[in-house]
């Protein structure tokens, strides 16, 4: 796609009015923290039952009194391959609606700049490993996500469009796994990793000696702390401007077997570990190319151990109101 915008990035106003959409999220609440630490003095966050994104009134509303000069959208409906697999029609309309609003409003009542967040289950399941940037739309998604998938694809599209249409230097980000403090630790609806660290703490906690776990633990899987997500949002916005969407990740996967030790470690746990290969696996890989962040000068800094560590921490300090 043809990029039209010229624009020079450069360090964002901190007294300007910033809206985070999905500040209490997982992904939200860390770069409402980012934020908040680098000085910035005018955020705007609205919980779910203050604003609900999928009423489009109520989202043009809501921009028109604060008029945000800078968003980023981090809300969406999220959730793990079985919530994604049982309920695809959910998935794919809340967010579509989401995203639909809140870039029409923010179009609509000008915001400078705006950095859309999406997944990268975007990409086709069998795409070239690592995955770059533009394997978009080269392939079949994996189906148990595609629904989600899809809509965060239509999310770069209309970032996209808008950067055609109206020239405004708005652009797209797409994460690898995510985890840390404020994840989903919900059996039905959590991702891997939070998953994990629940299954395996309550089994050290009531001293099972057997944990038996999804697949066949062979996919390879990536995973970026919040806090790195964060700070790598906060340095596009300042550093980079393109059509592209951008991979935020750290460069490196392990499998989730590997995983499941390191989590198990962390917790204490010392049982058996075992495989259901009767359930499904999901993408065999999916380890992104960084390159086009480390060219905008931004890398990871905080190990997979350290992050799993820090996020146990957070997990048993926090049991009791923790999402569950």
């Amino acid at each position: 796609m043809s990029d039209d915008v010229r624009f020079e990035p450069s360090s964002l106003d901190r007294s300007a009015p910033f809206y985070v959409a999905g500040h209490r999220g997982l992904v939200g609440s860390a770069i409402w923290r980012k934020l908040d630490g680098e000085g910035f003095t005018s955020l705007l966050g609205r919980t779910s039952s203050e604003l609900d994104l999928k009423d489009r009134e109520a989202v043009f509303d809501f921009f028109e009194q604060t008029k945000p000069r800078y968003v980023i959208l981090a809300a969406a409906k999220v959730g793990g391959i079985l919530a994604n697999n049982t309920y695809p029609v959910d998935f794919l309309s809340e967010n579509l609606r989401i995203q639909v609003n809140v870039l029409d409003a923010a179009r609509q009542y000008g915001v400078q700049r705006l950095l859309f967040l999406g997944s990268s289950c975007i990409y086709p399941k069998f795409a070239e490993q690592p995955i770059r940037e533009d394997s978009l739309l080269t392939g079949h998604l994996e189906p148990t996500n595609d629904a989600y998938a899809i809509a965060k694809i239509t999310g770069i599209m209309q970032v996209q469009a808008v950067r055609r249409q109206y020239g405004l230097p708005w652009i797209s980000a797409m994460p690898t796994n995510l985890y840390g403090p404020g994840d989903n630790f919900s059996p039905q609806g959590s991702h891997v990793l939070p998953a994990l660290i629940r299954r395996y703490d309550e089994a050290a906690k009531s001293g099972e000696t057997t944990v038996t776990n999804w697949g066949t633990g062979s996919p390879m899987r990536e995973f970026l702390h919040v806090d790195d997500m964060a700070d790598a949002c906060l340095h596009l916005l300042e550093n980079y401007d393109g059509a592209s969407q951008v991979n935020v990740g750290t460069g490196s996967d392990v499998s989730i077997k590997e995983l499941a030790s390191i989590v198990a470690a962390a917790v204490g746990y010392r049982g058996d570990i075992e495989w259901d290969a009767s359930k499904p696996d999901g993408t065999p890989r999916k380890l992104l190319d960084v390159s086009k962040l480390a060219e905008a000068g931004w890398k990871s800094s905080i190990s997979l151990e350290e992050g799993i560590r820090t996020t146990v921490e957070w997990y048993r300090g926090n049991i009791e109101s923790i999402r569950s």
